[in-house]
């Protein structure tokens, strides 16, 4: 276990592997976990990095705020703190989004992204996470996580298809504050990246499944509207975990796309 000391707090990562660096951010509840298995088969040809979120994870809790805007400046902190002038970018739902957002405030920084079923605007957050988002029911919602957790246990072959899902959750939704819990989904919502994505020069990837019950598959779409160089991958068995739900073709495609040479849109 690894950590650094930023202006706000703590910030827990992991790293595996040599070469350039790439790294993953993960999604709203989510932690650097959810990227263990990509780290082992991406850590064979880069040195890849997997950060906490600060109010997730292992990273600190001592905040006010958990927004968008936020972790935005951890990373910027992150890489600097580590002498990473510029890397590729690889997040997932909401940990994307902050990653196009990186690439636009810091466009020095970025040399890729990938996003992977994340809102390039807020309002695609279906019904269940934009509710969280409201700060009466997120609170109430974490002060019951008993009864949050048996939901998405119910559910969750509607989430993933992978088997250690349900499990995965319980760890990450275990160390997430209730600031951090309702705050940054807050924030996710009220976010329009639209406006912003023709700024972006670099090469970019979307990953979208099909059947996705936390964000709106047509995201993709506003992706490619806003950056019409971008890669577009769908995958129709597949919902908000693709990493997990098709585990070798999300690895395959990835590792592709982080080999080719940087071309200029």
């Amino acid at each position: 276990m690894s950590s650094i000391t930023t202006d706000q707090g703590i910030v827990h990562y992991e790293v595996y592997g040599r070469g350039r660096p790439v790294i993953l951010l993960h999604g709203w509840l989510g932690s650097w976990g959810l990227w263990q298995e990509t780290m082992a088969y991406l850590g064979r040809y880069y040195r890849t990095y997997a950060l906490d979120f600060w109010g997730f994870g292992e990273s600190g809790t001592k905040r006010n705020t958990y927004n968008v805007q936020d972790f935005v400046s951890l990373v910027d902190q992150f890489m600097d703190r580590l002498g990473i002038n510029s890397a590729p970018l690889v997040g997932h739902s909401m940990g994307g989004t902050v990653s196009l957002s990186v690439a636009i405030q810091y466009p020095q920084r970025v040399t890729k992204v990938v996003v992977v079923g994340s809102p390039i605007i807020g309002t695609s957050l279906t019904l269940i996470p934009t509710l969280f988002g409201y700060k009466p029911i997120g609170f109430v919602v974490y002060h019951n996580l008993w009864a949050f957790k048996l939901s998405y246990h119910l559910l969750s072959r509607f989430y993933s298809k992978d088997p250690s899902w349900p499990k995965m959750m319980d760890r990450d939704v275990s160390q997430t504050t209730v600031e951090s819990f309702f705050s940054s989904i807050s924030s996710l919502r009220r976010t329009d990246l639209c406006p912003l994505l023709h700024q972006i020069k670099i090469p970019v990837m979307g990953m979208y499944g099909a059947t996705d019950i936390v964000v709106q598959y047509n995201q993709w779409k506003a992706l490619q509207d806003g950056v019409p160089h971008a890669e577009i991958e769908k995958y129709k068995k597949a919902g908000h975990f693709i990493m997990l739900d098709e585990p070798d073709a999300f690895m395959l495609k990835l590792k592709g796309f982080l080999d080719q040479e940087k071309t200029a849109a």
